[in-house]
Order: C-alpha cells, then structure tokens, then sequence
C-alpha cells in the first residue's frame, strides 16, 4: 500500500513539477524568440541529456535531474565571444528594457499560469463553497500535551467520547471543550483495531479575547489536508472574476506567509521541499482534478513570487542586476557578479537543505510517515 501511494505521488509530483518548469522556461523562451533573441537550448531538468532532438538553431531536450530546467540565449554571458552578425540576436547585446522582459517572462507565466489553471477549473467543475465536514481523525499532535502523552497518533480516528458517538471533527471538539478538564474515554480505530484511551484534557496555553472562555484541549489538530468542498456551477464571466480574485488572494497571503518567515511571526518549519510536494501532488491528484488544478495554481505563485526574490542565480537577482546596470550607466563587472552569483547559489543550497530536513522532520516524527 506505501510503496503504491509513493509511486502515485512521485508519478504526479514529475507531472506537476513538469507543467510549472515548463511555463517557466516557455516564458523565457517565447519572450526571447518574440523579440528577436535566439534560443541554442531548451532544457526540462538540469545534468546529462536523456534525450533530445535539434530543430533550426534550438536544442529541445529533458536532462536526468528533473528539479528545474533552463534555456540557453545567444550571447548570454558577456565574456563569451559572438560572431558580428549575430549580435543583433545576442542576448547581452539587446537593451535593458528587452533583456528585463526575457527574465521576466518566467516568473509571470508562473503567475499566469495559476490564473489559467483556476479560472479552467471554476469553469468546468465550479467554484469551491463550504467545505464538507471534517471526520473525527487526528491530523497532528501537538507536543508535550494529553493525547500525545496518551499514546495517541496521527491518523487516528476517534469514533467515541464517554460512549457517545461521534463522527466529525466539530463534535468532537465540542466534547473535549466541554469536558471542563475531567478525564474522558475516547474510543480509538487505528488500523482496523478499537482502542480504548482515557485522557484527561488541559486548559489551553493560546491567548483569548477578553470575556471569553478558555477552552479544554488535549492537543490534537484537525486533518485539514483531507478538506472537500461542495461546488457552485458559474458563468464563464464568473470564473474568470473568481480566477482573478483567488489569484490575487494566493498571490497576497504568499507574500504574507514569506514576510512572516522573515520575522519569525511564523515558524520556519512550514518550508517544504521536494517530498512535501510530491506528497501533496499525491493527495490532491487522489482528491481528483479540480483539487490537482488548485495545487499547480498556489505552487504556480508560489514558484513565480520566489523567483522575483533579489537573489543572485534567481530571475529576480538577475533584474537587480539589470536595475543596477541601469542606475550606473554600466554593466556590474564580471568578479563582482561571479561572487554573488556564489553566494546566491550558496544560499539557494542551504535553503533547498532546509526544506528537505523540514520533510525528513515531518516524516519520521510520530505518526508522520505517511503520504
């Protein structure tokens, strides 16, 4: 069962990665080949070539590291040399304002990307309403408090409270909130077996507003990842308002999100990597379509907002550097750019391993290795 729930979500993890690397680097290339830039190469995936083909002057190929791609410009470092009659279609021969565009054209077909993909789905499946009720399950444990001093785990489901049934998430935290801190029964269903737990909940440590009550927690989060929705069938005027609008909305609370990283208002820990993608890509794809289009729009936005970050080796280091070769008059000297490059790849490095040791995290801790 693992291993074919592995398998699904690496086939859709190459699949959503594939689409997104994609429109990135078509953005790239079309703005290049539209205003009058030539294009040597055009890579899904970085490393040695698994297969290719050769058209006009552009190698169209897919490489055996799959996490990125790239596309090769005429002339696109300065220092190599360029035959007099192609500078016209050399890439560091074209004005700033031209070379700004090209770089750009990645991040915003990202962007675009994700507007594309929802108004598609608003379109043909509808707008996503109310969600349906969460089930009584265990998404996560928080630690140090009563259920996981308990012994219970993620994906547990809790079926019973003091012989009471339950079966959705709002009632069973209703029952914890009232139990006014004594010891309960929960009946457990983990992996076809019932469980018999007794847990005495907790007043919770979280701030409250003045005048309200402070609830009994055992510590235990909703499986917010197994969210449906009912869906509203609308126009097609409709759909693209609510592409634009929820674009707009991913597009701010991206930013957001970041911004807090930044400043420690958010734990770090919420960075994933290529694991926590993959699982994702293999939960929505098993939720159905709609819910894989709307994972490809936020990673789309996502995807596109991070490149505009003013980091050396990412499209939007590369528009600092233009915007500095446009303030002095000059372009920024080779060494200089070499060492930032550097360092920006240095920092890409670390982010990349930080991402991944988040994914190892949420992995091996208890009840976590799970897809």
């Amino acid at each position: 069962m693992l291993i074919t729930t592995v398998f699904y979500s690496a086939v859709y993890f190459i699949v959503v990665l594939g689409i997104l690397v994609f429109i990135h680097e078509f953005g790239h290339f079309i703005l290049a080949k539209k205003l009058g830039v030539g294009v040597l190469k055009f890579s899904l995936g970085f490393g040695p070539k698994l297969f290719g083909k050769k058209i006009g002057e552009t190698v169209y190929q897919i490489a055996v590291v799959p996490l990125g791609g790239f596309v090769k410009l005429v002339g696109e470092n300065r220092e190599e040399e360029v035959k007099e009659e192609d500078q016209s279609r050399s890439f560091f021969f074209q004005p700033i304002w031209k070379r700004a565009l090209i770089i750009f054209a990645g991040p915003f077909f990202n962007m675009f990307l994700a507007l594309v993909f929802l108004c598609f789905s608003f379109l043909f499946f509808g707008v996503p309403q109310e969600p349906l009720p969460l089930p009584s399950k265990i998404g996560a444990l928080s630690p140090g408090l009563p259920a996981e001093k308990a012994g219970l785990r993620k994906g547990d489901v809790i079926i019973s409270i003091d012989g009471t049934g339950i079966s959705t998430w709002d009632n069973l935290s209703s029952m914890i909130r009232k139990s006014e801190g004594k010891e309960i029964t929960l009946q457990v269903k983990r992996n076809g077996e019932n469980l018999e737990v007794k847990i005495r909940p907790e007043i919770s440590k979280e701030k409250t507003s003045p005048g309200e009550k402070v609830p009994y927690v055992i510590g235990i989060t909703a499986p917010y990842e197994e969210m449906t929705f009912l869906y509203k069938k609308v126009s097609p005027a409709e759909a693209l308002s609510e592409g634009v609008l929820q674009t707009w909305l991913w597009t701010k609370l991206t930013v957001v999100v970041v911004a807090k990283i930044v400043t420690g208002e958010i734990s770090s820990k919420m960075i994933g990597g290529p694991i926590e993608v993959a699982r994702q890509a293999g939960k929505q794809g098993k939720k159905g379509l709609p819910y894989l289009l709307g994972l490809i729009a936020i990673l789309g936005v996502n995807l596109g907002l991070i490149n505009l970050f003013p980091i050396p080796i990412l499209d939007g280091g590369h528009l600092l550097f233009l915007g500095i070769e446009a303030i002095l008059g000059r372009p920024i000297s080779m060494k200089k750019m070499e060492i930032a490059q550097q360092v920006g790849l240095i920092l890409l490095i670390l982010l990349m391993f930080f991402a991944f040791y988040n994914d190892l995290l949420r992995i091996f801790s208890p009840g976590g290795f799970k897809f």
